[in-house]
């Protein structure tokens, strides 16, 4: 009883941070003619709810791609479909046929953010505490306090019920197949990841930790025997799930062909905003795009993706646990985030998901990563006018998390797994690197405090009109390429947990 008293708070503090960011403003909100997310995901229901099937992402005089056109893959699509029956019975003109662009009513936007929380209630939020509470260690304490700085992570809070997404569909949807996973429940977990991939093309970030994982079980127990059966069970589990998601499309191969093109939109470029990632940040210097073509940046991206991405993968086929798993996840997402093309800087969110799976185990190291990827969406925020919730969210998860989960204290070199890195510095001095990492986090917290009121309070010069955004996403960049590196380290440094190897037995 006390458990789900405790679990239950946890949730209901949750739900209230959401509700409270959500009545605040979105993406777009009373800028024409394209206004924003918003008016993205009105416009989807729109279509899906008036158009049949087969021209949802074909362009005509009914559907004009170039407003708000769907990119995202299927189940989007019918999620969108789902609550335009919903709002139609509410208000047709919601979704009324070209007549509808760009609505905005107090009323609309109450359904709009409810569509928002209920997709939370009912698969993020039950992932999360299901993770917590069966996988990870420790007293009820601690998974409680786990839990609740997991649901307070100001980035997807924001995204979603500020900005306006469904981030948390896929998300969560990607935390139900890591659940699974680390049950054991190995068709399960693969079916769940493929209904994320089929809700956003984004969750690729997260793929190929999930292929090497299983393919390195299979491995393990043996391709002649236990292996193979495996093997087979995940293969017809992901044949099925991809057949049932886009079998409304299957019947015509223009369809397919339609529907992969406008879901990988190469054409975009190799980035469009200040996005705290490799080419951005080295576009400062070198002017990427001037000098590379489209298809010569197309390469690029594609092979420093994969290599970034490849050791962490080989290491988890040779070495398939649970733990190595989730470290994998964290380098694959911030691989990609920081070297593929057109990277969105909500796509953050997507590293930021396998992190928070470490906030138990890591918490200063978690707790400084997640502080960062919100800042890095400032200027997004600051758009949107969302500064208000942005500090008030950011403050509080520092103060509550920090305190929680005790990470300050849990702040020596054995807690942050810096034991190895004394053998990779033996040229230099021996020195408390857990001293190093705790004062740089306290300095790199007071630049991004600096840095936010810069870009609220201080006017730029007219020669440097994005100086801060640009500062904000180099800043952030340093960052992530850090805990890149770090996290890669860890990987080959540490070993599983005797607990983990157990339940992957």
């Amino acid at each position: 009883m006390e458990t789900w008293s405790l679990v239950s708070i946890s949730i209901f503090l949750g739900i209230t941070v959401r509700w409270g960011v959500s009545f605040n403003s979105y993406s777009g909100a009373g800028k024409p003619p394209m206004f924003g997310d918003y008016e993205a995901q009105r416009h989807w229901q729109e279509i899906t709810y008036s158009l049949p099937v087969r021209q949802w992402y074909f362009n005509t005089t009914d559907n004009d791609l170039n407003y708000w056109g769907l990119d995202y893959p299927p189940l989007t699509a019918y999620h969108s479909w789902i609550c335009a029956h919903v709002a139609n019975m509410i208000n047709h003109e919601w979704v009324e046929h070209q007549k509808s662009r760009g609505y905005e009513s107090p009323t609309h936007k109450l359904f709009m953010r409810t569509t928002v929380l209920i997709t939370d209630l009912l698969i993020y939020i039950p992932a999360v505490v299901v993770y917590c509470i069966c996988l990870c260690e420790g007293a009820l304490r601690k998974k409680v306090c786990n839990l609740l700085c997991f649901l307070l992570y100001p980035g997807l809070i924001l995204i979603d019920h500020g900005h306006f997404q469904y981030n948390s569909v896929s998300l969560g949807l990607a935390l139900w197949a890591i659940v699974a996973l680390g049950r054991g429940w190995d068709a399960t977990g693969s079916a769940a990841f493929c209904l994320a991939l089929n809700y956003k093309q984004m969750e690729l970030y997260h793929a190929l930790p999930f292929f090497c994982y299983l393919l390195g079980r299979s491995i393990k127990q043996g391709l002649l025997g236990r292996g193979f059966l495996l093997l087979l069970k995940v293969a017809a589990t992901v044949l099925v799930t991809f057949a049932l998601c886009w079998l409304p499309f299957l019947s015509d191969q223009g369809q397919i062909s339609q529907v992969l093109r406008r879901i990988f939109p190469v054409s975009r470029g190799l980035f469009e905003d200040k996005v705290a990632n490799t080419w951005c940040s080295l576009n400062v210097l070198i002017k990427i795009r001037s000098i590379l073509s489209g298809n010569h940046q197309l390469y690029l991206s594609l092979a420093c993706t994969l290599l970034a991405v490849l050791p962490s993968s080989i290491r988890l086929m040779s070495k398939p646990s649970f733990w190595q798993f989730k470290i994998a996840l964290v380098n694959s997402s911030l691989a990609f985030f920081l070297f593929s093309f057109q990277v969105h800087e909500k796509s953050i969110l997507l590293a930021a998901l396998p992190v928070c799976l470490f906030l138990n185990d890591l918490p200063l190291i978690s707790i400084w990563f997640l502080q960062t990827s919100t800042f890095s969406m400032l200027p997004l925020f600051l758009k949107d006018g969302l500064i208000i919730p942005y500090i008030v969210t950011s403050l509080s998860f520092l103060y509550l998390s920090t305190y929680l989960l005790s990470a300050l204290e849990r702040c020596t070199e054995e807690e942050l797994r810096l034991v190895p890195y004394h053998k990779l510095l033996f040229l230099l001095p021996r020195m408390n690197l857990a001293c190093v990492v705790r004062w740089t986090f306290y300095i790199s917290l007071t630049i991004m405090v600096s840095l936010s009121v810069a870009t609220v309070a201080v006017k730029p010069p007219d020669h440097l009109p994005d100086l801060f955004p640009v500062l904000v996403s180099a800043f952030s960049f340093l960052h992530f390429l850090g805990m890149f590196v770090y996290f890669n380290i860890l990987h080959f440094t540490t070993k599983s947990t005797k607990k983990t190897q157990k339940k992957n037995k």
